[in-house]
């Protein structure tokens, strides 16, 4: 009888792991198919934004092959020295951010996009440690380029929010722009699924709000009231996680929206951009790349 019981308990036991172990299974594609949703087709070409560009292969640390668009400010720009490296959102691919590369390019300053690997034409699969190494190597590329560190200001689109504080951990910057961004992943996944456990299993983080107090460069957090997807409570805590320089920029509408679109938008960067030169100090102007395309 008890040899019985114990068979009873051990195939109960049995079951009892296996049946977590689907479910933990089926939590990580759940995980990951909420927070990453790649395009692969580009749907424009840079060609519409009638200006000089490169179109770029590069590569990550790991060997994953990258893919992106660099546009170079004019030769006569006084802000020529300076580059945008945008990290765009959980969503399709760099060709949906043409809007965004032109308002940028308004400026003054060069913009450099590119599509985390699993995006567009960039060759692998995403994960949180692939998009940080993706970043890394897309830095890489504009300091080979020419451009110091102190010139690079990375603009983090929602995740690429993430994706940019923790660039700025790793690799020299010149500012930080935080635009529609989370506080992290498991927070915003507490509230959109209150039922999962997500602070307990989960495993991608992109925890902005947590590196904002390492980062001591000029942060511009951007982000409207009117937010579907994260609420305005996060750029609040974001911001108040952030050193001074900083700047807050309330915008309007949904969290898809064409933040660039905006004038109040457009007046902040351009108040962010003298802070950044301002705190870089004289930087020597870099020779422009030929143009292409």
């Amino acid at each position: 009888m008890n040899s019985q019981r114990r068979r009873t308990w051990i195939g109960r036991g049995v079951r009892l792991f296996v049946a977590l172990a689907v479910l933990f299974v089926m939590f990580r594609w759940f995980e990951r198919s909420q927070i990453f949703h790649p395009t692969r087709q580009l749907e424009a070409t840079p060609d519409e934004l009638r200006r000089p560009f490169e179109d770029v292969r590069f590569k990550a640390e790991d060997g994953v092959e990258l893919h992106g668009w660099f546009f170079p400010a004019n030769t006569n720009s006084p802000r020529a020295h300076l580059a945008f490296l945008i990290c765009h959102g959980n969503g399709g691919n760099i060709s949906h951010r043409l809007g965004l590369c032109e308002a940028l390019l308004e400026t003054g300053a060069s913009v450099f996009i590119f599509d985390y690997r699993g995006y567009g034409q960039s060759h692998g699969r995403p994960g949180e440690e692939g998009t940080y190494r993706d970043a890394q190597a897309a830095h890489a590329w504009l300091r080979q380029k020419g451009f110091r560190g102190a010139g690079i200001i990375a603009f983090g689109e929602s995740l690429g929010g993430g994706v940019v504080s923790e660039l700025a951990l790793r690799e020299p910057l010149g500012g930080l722009v935080l635009q529609s961004t989370f506080t992290s992943i498991p927070d915003i996944g507490a509230e959109l699924f209150p039922w999962l456990p997500v602070r307990l299993i989960g495993t991608i983080n992109y925890d902005t709000r947590a590196k904002l107090p390492r980062i001591k460069i000029p942060v511009l957090v951007a982000h409207s009231r009117d937010d579907d997807l994260a609420g305005f409570q996060h750029a609040e805590k974001n911001f108040a996680a952030a050193n001074e320089p900083k700047i807050f920029c309330e915008l309007r509408g949904g969290h898809n929206d064409a933040a660039w679109e905006q004038k109040e938008f457009r007046d902040a960067l351009e108040k962010f951009l003298k802070l950044v030169e301002g705190n870089a100090g004289e930087m020597p102007q870099i020779a422009q790349p030929d143009s292409a395309g």
